[in-house]
């Protein structure tokens, strides 16, 4: 798993959500892994998760949407290489955990706020680009995949049906932050891999509102949706990087 890294590498992943802590558990069983950072504002759900052997994890109590989290995290790991950085959080709705700004899928113009954009925009899109703006210097002069969750309907190309504004948008602004990113580190770093990727609709926080209208079979687990993820980035090499795919390993147009 992840061959484009070396043996023991680092993998740091952000969000101890249902596919961030998916993530952890899969990267756990790894032989190839070594340090593993989880960045979490609640190391008790970690704690919590069966799956985790927490003893083996490094945890980084952080709110890497402001500052003070970023500091906090650049700090923790000094000058150490990093060689996965994965951002899984994102918000939706105001029905996830200390959502404090009200927001729910727009179906109409009228229900767009300055307040649920920029909201979206900051958690959706600004903290992936903070993240690896802090980290950088941390991801060059050796292999490095820097993976990001981004959505479906991110894409402009793919938008048939409308609706959904903050979201949308803010996936899209994250879809051209990382591939701006990418250019960028084909100086910095040629062996650095980028990726947005779209995990599907998977049995979480943010998509249990929506659930009832998910096809049978197509509502996925946790579990399902890490192993699937990584096995897309095994697959990729740095002539991909920048690039968008979903769960199954398709690309997904911009």
């Amino acid at each position: 798993m992840l061959d484009h890294l070396p043996e023991q590498y680092t993998a740091v992943i952000i969000g101890g959500g249902g596919i961030g802590s998916a993530l952890l558990a899969r990267l756990l069983q790894d032989p190839r892994a070594g340090r593993i950072v989880a960045v979490t504002r609640h190391r008790e759900r970690l704690a919590q998760d069966e799956r985790l052997d927490i003893d083996r994890l490094d945890i980084v109590e952080a709110d890497v949407t402001s500052d003070e989290g970023l500091q906090t995290l650049s700090e923790y790991l000094q000058k150490a290489p990093v060689h996965l950085l994965f951002n899984t959080i994102g918000v939706l709705h105001d029905g996830q955990s200390d959502q404090s700004v009200a927001m729910a899928p727009e179906k109409r113009l009228e229900r767009l706020s300055f307040e649920a954009l920029q909201h979206a925009f900051h958690i959706n899109a600004a903290t992936t680009a903070m993240l690896v703006s802090t980290l950088a210097d941390r991801l060059t002069r050796h292999p490095a995949i820097i993976a990001a969750l981004s959505a479906r309907v991110g894409s402009i190309g793919d938008n048939e049906l409308g609706g959904w504004y903050a979201y949308r948008a803010s996936k899209a602004a994250l879809n051209m932050l990382m591939k701006t990113a990418s250019i960028e580190f084909r100086r910095r770093n040629p062996q650095a891999i980028l990726l947005c990727l779209h995990p599907g609709t998977t049995d979480t926080e943010l998509s249990r509102p929506f659930q009832a209208r998910v096809p049978d079979g197509k509502l996925f687990t946790t579990e399902f949706v890490a192993d699937r993820l990584l096995e897309v980035i095994n697959q990729r090499t740095p002539e991909d990087s920048g690039a968008f795919y979903d769960w199954n390993n398709t690309p997904i147009e911009w």
